[in-house]
């Protein structure tokens, strides 16, 4: 049953209350937000500039590194990891450690720059443009192409332009990269590309197929429906329907992440309902072969409950990962949304542990469980 999002605000304000006990000893934070011009690869954007949204949030005092946060798909990675909730920020608990850290919207996200395509309500599914009828379409319509509006290869060229200027404007040789999801090829394969760039990764449920292309195909896959579109009733059905324990999330919580999902789309929050626009990515450079390659050390978080990334698919991804120094860690009552869950500290401490000694409860290497 879906889940109502009306619930009390004393419901948030007791849930952020216990999260920032946990906190690391709280520091003064600075935030901060910079464009990060390209030129683009994107198909539906190809050879026009540009500019990638890159927020950062920092502690006064010295640094512990540069931590950068790659979305995955559909949520740009301002509301993934830096929501309105409060206690709910991923970003802001390492940079209460100590680390710089920053999040970016590959284009087609957020206040980056989004495709002329993704104006047409044509390059959605028929079920979505029903939503639209009558207000935007008198009915539905199909796709002017099946052409990918973004690519795999766009974003890894939107995450090399912030890891650059990241690195230029910090003066370092490497940073961290923590993930989500369709994150889990967009960082893994901009890392095994670039590997004297990345020192570790912390992936969240990283969505990989060790039979994708390992390379761009040519020509590229068609895409039928070329743009993604998600309602608020499509978003709580979705994660109810992998939340089964007990107070897993706090509706209070939903209810902000929503709002600034919506939030990051002004113009999709006026298609029918209300919804959130987003590019359908097809994947590669994250296959069995690509895997093998990886030397980076690796995090990787999969949650017990989660029907969209499902734990056997983290577990085969850990069995073929060639870095020497690599976790896996099964997380208890967990969801594709684990970083908005009850569990959610679990995953933090143990990525600030990754990102700051390479070790997860003093291992380096093996399979872990946490919340059970």
């Amino acid at each position: 049953m879906i889940r109502s999002l009306t619930a009390a605000a004393a419901l948030l304000a007791l849930s952020a209350l216990l999260a920032l006990s946990a906190l690391p000893a709280q520091a003064q934070l600075a935030r901060s937000e910079q464009r990060v011009t390209v030129t683009s690869k994107a198909p539906g954007h190809a050879g026009k500039t540009a500019q990638i949204y890159v927020r950062g949030i920092k502690a006064v005092g010295p640094s512990k590194g540069v931590v950068l946060f790659v979305h995955g798909a559909g949520t740009p990675a301002e509301v993934a990891f830096d929501p309105a909730a409060p206690g709910y920020s991923w970003m802001a608990f390492l940079a209460q450690a100590g680390f710089d850290v920053f999040s970016m919207d590959m284009e087609g996200y957020g206040p980056s720059t989004r495709p002329v395509a993704m104006s047409n309500p044509c390059f959605l599914s028929p079920e979505s443009q029903k939503r639209l009828i009558p207000a935007m379409l008198k009915d539905t319509c199909s796709a002017p192409s099946t052409t990918p509006i973004t690519t795999m290869t766009s974003d890894w060229a939107d995450i090399g332009a912030v890891v650059d200027q990241l690195l230029k404007q910090n003066g370092l040789n490497q940073l961290a990269i923590v993930a989500w999801s369709q994150g889990g090829p967009r960082a893994a394969g901009y890392a095994v590309q670039h590997p004297d760039k990345i020192s570790r990764l912390v992936i969240l449920a990283p969505a990989y197929n060790p039979t994708m292309p390992a390379a761009e195909p040519d020509p590229l896959p068609a895409v039928p429906y070329p743009l993604t579109a998600q309602s608020q009733t499509e978003f709580l059905a979705n994660w109810d329907r992998q939340a089964p324990c007990k107070g897993q999330y706090e509706p209070a919580v939903a209810q902000a992440v929503w709002g600034d999902l919506i939030g990051s789309d002004p113009e999709g929050a006026k298609w029918g309902p209300g919804v959130r626009r987003a590019p359908a990515v097809p994947s590669w450079g994250f296959d069995k072969t690509v895997a093998a390659r990886i030397s980076t050390p690796f995090l990787m978080i999969s949650g017990e409950t989660d029907k969209q990334v499902v734990p056997q698919t983290v577990r085969a991804l850990y069995a073929d990962l060639g870095s020497r120094d690599k976790v896996f860690i099964d997380l208890a009552c967990s969801s594709h949304n684990a970083m908005w869950e009850k569990n959610h500290l679990l995953l933090y401490q143990a990525s600030l542990d990754w990102l700051t000694t390479g070790k997860v409860d003093g291992q380096s290497e093996g399979m872990l469980k946490k919340g059970y």
